[in-house]
């Protein structure tokens, strides 16, 4: 199963959203959005999310 829950086409549309609603553009912003987006969608606990995403205490 691949890590990655946001196509490149997705991930287009979703960036102009994103820094209209002045979420800075960091170097690993869509890493960051995956990881909320992998909480979400498995209701795991924030500090049990994969390693691959980030720390914990940045996603939450």
């Amino acid at each position: 199963m691949s890590r990655n829950t946001l196509t490149n086409e997705t991930w287009s549309r979703l960036l102009p959203i994103l820094k209209q609603l002045g979420i800075y553009r960091k170097k690993n912003l869509r890493k960051t959005v995956e990881g909320i987006l992998f909480r979400l969608r498995t209701g795991c606990q924030w500090a049990d999310i994969p390693s691959y995403f980030g720390k914990a205490n940045s996603l939450y």
